[in-house]
């Protein structure tokens, strides 16, 4: 007969209590499966007799702007919704930074009135998706040195330089499966050794935003394969530091975290945070992922060949792929997933901004879907457009590429020229495509999100500039949803990523390609495909 005692802080089984067995610092001398077994007692039990079998997971999606948290319980209904602000600075121009400690303040408090009205002994795990590449730097006292250095900061063009020249993209590709951009987080501790030399050497870790988040919440310093495949220290390949580019970047191992898959448990909420909260300290915190990874799992694309589109302010072509693979130019991003595999990422810098600019600043209307109901003949527009308003990253990595309209004639319509920017951004993703194709990865469908994804007219053209399924999912909330999933694996109520997106992620809608209009939109691409080429240097004389 097994005796069990049931506490607020744990379940006892054998005389073993579950939390000396998970998440301790005896945890890695304990048999793996033995430690699973008692994991998985633990959640049956507590779910079965306290709870009703109703438990509840957090998600927390840092932002640029805000911090986006969302209560999800165990079957993926969003129970409640809360987002926090805090402030963005622009210390010179080009800069863009944000302080940690405005991060944490505002998560505690949307922690605190996301809980308010739940059962706190329902939640059982807290996971995270974020924004990417920027630099957080703590000293020995884990206090932070300066503020952070974000993704979107436009310091670092010299070191970017430097990494791609004198140590050039091969061996850069070599080492972390891509090539240095200014966003990139490596050229922002070359920078900071460089021009903050005071700073640079108290640096006792060094973390990006969401893991500072983990951190706090559990006192493990910790990141995980997606996020830190964005820094361009990490070999992607091997999932782990690469120790040629921490030592280009004069760094050691001890000064990175604890490298972690997305859905694994790095700890448990540290016992001060548990009592300000009013939830258990065996709350399990799980390292979670970037928010482009984040995202990817809220939307379902996990396994091999899964593919989303995002439509939002940029743009984003995400396929996930079992096998790691990194094209010839390094045109998309290679990084590893938060499902356990890898991924590659084409990320251009104008979507439906591009469409935004078009209707608000040059047409000066509102009316978005009243300016696409007088488009017809789709595949047969004679007008292009290249959608580089702010340059572009893939798969040309130009920041002198500028948007550009070519083939307008006197016959050339108002809604000629609304149809060219749908289809300019729609011919820039199906580049990304084009360039995952070559290697070996089969695409049928693509899950499509944000803001331009409202459109139907849009969504009919991709579908058949791609010549695949777009399909609509049930739910939309972006990187928080995917890491209140990622929470739920990690605490046991789903087997894997995949399986939780298999449950959780409904589709509602899906638009077909028709065979007629793929054929148009196939000789409109391979047309599209040429301007850039040719207009190359010219955008290098008119900037």
């Amino acid at each position: 007969m097994i005796l069990c005692t049931v506490s607020y802080t744990g379940i006892y089984a054998f005389g073993v209590s579950y939390q000396t067995v998970v998440g301790s610092p005896r945890q890695d001398t304990l048999n793996k499966e033995v430690n699973i077994n008692f994991y998985n007692l633990y959640v049956k039990f507590y779910k079965f007799y306290v709870t009703d079998g109703v438990m509840l997971y957090i998600g927390i999606d840092l932002g640029t702007s805000a911090v986006k948290m969302l209560l999800m319980d165990a079957k993926g209904k969003i129970e409640k919704v809360v987002s926090k602000e805090y402030r963005l600075y622009f210390p010179h121009p080009g800069w863009s930074e944000q302080k940690p400690e405005d991060w944490w303040d505002a998560v505690l408090d949307g922690l605190k009135e996301l809980t308010a009205d739940c059962d706190k002994s329902q939640v059982a795990g807290i996971s995270f998706g974020g924004q990417m590449h920027g630099l957080v730097v703590l000293d020995d006292q884990d206090k932070v040195i300066r503020p952070a250095i974000l993704w979107n900061d436009g310091r670092t063009g010299k070191e970017t330089e430097y990494l791609n020249t004198a140590i050039g993209k091969e061996k850069l590709s070599q080492y972390t499966a891509n090539i240095a951009f200014a966003g990139f987080t490596a050229p922002k501790i070359l920078w900071m050794r460089n021009q903050e030399p005071e700073n640079f050497a108290k640096i006792a870790k060094l973390m990006l935003p969401k893991d500072y988040i983990a951190y706090k919440l559990s006192g493990v310093h910790c990141t995980d394969v997606s996020d830190a495949s964005g820094m361009l220290i990490f070999d992607v390949k091997n999932k782990c530091w690469s120790q040629e580019m921490l030592d280009i970047c004069g760094i050691s191992e001890e000064q990175v975290p604890q490298i972690f898959e997305s859905y694994e448990v790095v700890g448990t909420l540290k016992a001060d945070i548990a009592r300000m909260l009013g939830l258990s300290e065996n709350v399990k915190i799980a390292a979670g992922a970037g928010d482009n990874a984040a995202a990817a799992v809220g939307t379902g694309t996990v396994g091999d060949g899964r593919c989303n589109i995002s439509l939002g302010t940029s743009g984003t072509i995400f396929i996930s792929s079992k096998d790691f693979g990194v094209d010839a130019n390094n045109a998309l991003h290679a990084f590893a997933h938060a499902d356990g595999c890898y991924h590659l990422m084409g990320c251009m810098l104008s979507a439906a901004s591009c469409n935004k600019w078009w209707m608000d600043d040059i047409l000066q209307t509102g009316e978005y879907q009243k300016e696409q109901e007088s488009i017809t003949g789709l595949g047969e527009n004679k007008v292009f457009f290249l959608p580089y308003l702010m340059g572009e990253r893939s798969p040309h990595n130009n920041p002198n590429a500028r948007g550009t309209f070519i083939g307008m004639t006197m016959d050339t319509t108002r809604a000629d020229m609304t149809q060219a920017v749908l289809e300019g951004v729609a011919f820039a993703i199906r580049d990304s495509f084009e360039v995952a194709k070559t290697l070996g990865i089969k695409i049928e469908r693509t899950k499509i999100c944000g803001g331009g994804a409202k459109s139907p007219l849009w969504k009919k053209i991709i579908a058949n500039v791609l010549g695949i399924e777009v399909e609509v999912i049930e739910s939309e909330e972006g990187p928080g949803y995917g890491g209140a999933m990622l929470a739920a694996v990690a605490c046991g109520e789903y087997e894997s990523v995949e399986a939780a997106a298999n449950a959780l992620v409904k589709v509602v809608d899906v638009i077909k390609p028709d065979g007629d209009l793929v054929e148009k939109y196939e000789k409109r691409y391979r047309q599209f495909a040429k301007i850039y080429p040719r207009v190359k240097d010219l955008f290098e004389e008119i900037v």
